[in-house]
């Protein structure tokens, strides 16, 4: 079946929970996990003018960190569930874009993420990345969603 599992991760409660579920299914199926959180890089082209106003090095430091705790803690549940996990973390504008291209890069069968589940005025504001990917992606794509 699914060899090797991309998950994406934003270190949030919900994609803790996707991540588990897919280190389950990883260790049922003797796959390995390709783990990935993306640094979002500092949105110029939605505020360009806020560019002056802002540290950016502190805004890619957090960021940076963010990632890199996310994929040590997923490392860590990888360990717990006996299964081979590589982590990668990187920097881009566009989380899905970022996501597909890892896929891609480390031969991926399948992308496990989690969803908010955001409805209405929220998902039309904050946007999906889950629902980014699975629009451009050619992927199989599992979508968690937290009970």
């Amino acid at each position: 079946m699914f060899k090797k599992i991309l998950v994406p991760t934003d270190g949030s409660p919900l994609s803790e929970k996707a991540a588990k579920a897919a280190l389950e299914f990883a260790a049922q199926h003797g796959a390995t996990v390709v783990g990935l959180a993306v640094a979002e890089a500092y949105p110029f082209m939605l505020m360009p003018e806020a560019g002056a106003m802002v540290d950016l090095s502190t805004y890619e430091e957090l960021q940076d960190k963010s990632a890199q705790q996310a994929m040590e803690k997923l490392r860590s549940m990888a360990a717990s569930a006996g299964v081979s996990c590589e982590a990668l973390s990187t920097r881009g504008v566009h989380p899905y874009e970022e996501i597909i291209n890892t896929a891609s890069a480390k031969g991926c069968d399948l992308i496990w993420m989690g969803s908010h589940g955001r409805k209405g005025l929220d998902k039309l504001l904050l946007g999906s990345e889950t629902q980014r990917v699975l629009s451009h992606t050619t992927l199989p794509v599992m979508v968690y969603r937290a009970p």
